[in-house]
Order: C-alpha cells, then structure tokens, then sequence
C-alpha cells in the first residue's frame, strides 16, 4: 500500500484534478490571435465587395466572405471564445 500513499502524497490521487492553467491560457491566446486574424481578413473582403474595380469577381469574393465567416462561428464554438471575445471586445462610447 506503499504507492497508494505515495500518489497521494505526490497529488496524484482520485480527489487531485488539477493542472497548470498555463498551457491552457498559452492556448486560448493563440486561438484568440487566429480569431483577431481572420476578423482582419473578413473586414478586407468586406471592403473588396464595396469596390467598384472588382465588380466582375463580387460573387467569388461573397463567398469566400461567407465561407470566412463561417470558420469564425464555427471555430468560436469549437474553443468556446465567446466569453473571451466579450471580455476583449472595445467598448463603443459615442
């Protein structure tokens, strides 16, 4: 019985789940930053649908638009972002 109070001792035991949040704060800020980029990518094709020279590509920049913003959702649900993206959002004061 030897090991059982050793892993006890070591934190090892049934009632010790817990880990450094470090790794997992390293994680979510990386996650975090591919967001921020790929809200700077949405933001430019949004900006190429109002452009008149690209008019004869409108409807390939539409949907990589709204492929774009599909990745968004769906990576926001996969990291669960969303209290994240609220905490960092800026707040608009007019």
């Amino acid at each position: 019985m030897k090991s059982e109070g050793r892993r006890r001792h070591r934190g090892e035991g049934e009632h010790s789940i817990r880990r450094p949040k470090g790794a997992q704060t390293f994680r979510r800020g990386r996650a975090l930053e591919f967001y921020r980029q790929l809200e700077m990518k949405r933001s430019t094709l949004k900006q190429q649908l109002e452009s008149t020279e690209l008019q004869s590509i409108h409807s390939v920049i539409a949907g990589e638009l709204k492929a774009t913003e599909a990745i968004m959702n769906d990576f926001v649900g996969l990291f669960q972002l969303n209290e994240l993206l609220e905490e960092t959002k800026p707040t608009e004061e007019d």
